[in-house]
């Protein structure tokens, strides 16, 4: 099945419909979660909750990308369970690092995932991200959203650990200093 015929599936109630998006995406959507959470059972629990939510969400939604909207009902499921996990024990992996990456530049005065979510700051970093070349973008992407290590970042784009090292700091730097242009108080 292509992706319009399975959102036609959700829209009919067809049940071979999750079948079909969990054999398509549901590999991609445990690597989105697998990034976030280091607990297998825990990422197929993700995965599961992912299709089900995609199915008590289609309709009304219509995703224009069905990948893009089942990655991010993923990452979210994930960063949720990664939260209330970490909130039982701190430490954890890819996902307190990134965060704590971003802490300083878009806490605001409360949990950095939360400040992400509002819709301000997330049309700033996305007028940010635009303005990045192919690279930056790329690497920026690839630790905030999808929460790759830094050493996977360096092997999947052919850099040296280092220079992705360097190159995430100096990009926090230039979203500072965006966010401050665009008013956004840091």
């Amino acid at each position: 099945m292509d992706d319009l015929q399975i959102i036609e599936g959700f829209f009919n109630r067809q049940e071979d419909a999750i079948s079909a998006a969990l054999d398509k995406y549901g590999r991609y959507c445990g690597a989105v979660a697998g990034n976030i959470l280091s607990n297998y059972s825990d990422v197929e629990e993700c995965v599961n909750d992912c299709m089900l939510k995609a199915w008590n969400s289609i309709p009304p939604a219509r995703p224009a990308s069905l990948k893009a909207y089942l990655g991010k009902i993923a990452r979210n499921l994930a960063l949720d369970k990664a939260a209330a996990s970490s909130a039982q024990k701190r430490g954890g992996g890819e996902y307190t690092l990134a965060l704590d990456e971003l802490s300083e530049i878009v806490s605001g005065g409360t949990e950095p995932e939360k400040a992400m979510e509002s819709s301000e700051i997330s049309r700033a970093i996305d007028r940010f991200l635009g303005d990045l070349d192919g690279t930056k973008r790329k690497v920026f992407v690839r630790r905030y959203w999808y929460l790759d290590p830094v050493s996977e970042i360096a092997a999947r784009l052919g850099l040296k650990e280092s220079n992705v090292k360097t190159m995430l700091f100096r990009l926090r730097k230039e979203l500072a200093q965006h966010l401050e242009k665009e008013g956004i108080k840091i």
